[in-house]
């Protein structure tokens, strides 16, 4: 594993310890989960733009559209 250092702010390294606190996890646990949920979002947006004209040009405009499509 690699290292890395982080600056917070003081309301927000006040808001992680109090998660830390009601959670039982440490600091490191819950940056890591939180750091994998922001790439994993990340990814799914930038694929999501590169698929979207393809979508549109099929008249795929909508969530609804897609689902009743695939249902």
């Amino acid at each position: 594993m690699k290292t890395i250092t982080i600056r917070l702010s003081d309301e927000l390294e006040s808001k992680l310890s109090a998660l830390i606190d009601a959670s039982g996890n440490t600091k490191s646990e819950v940056i890591r989960e939180a750091l994998e949920k922001h790439l994993s979002v990340k990814s799914f947006q930038q694929l999501r733009n590169r698929v979207l004209p393809f979508a549109e040009a099929q008249g795929l405009l909508t969530d609804e559209d897609i689902f009743q499509t695939i249902s």
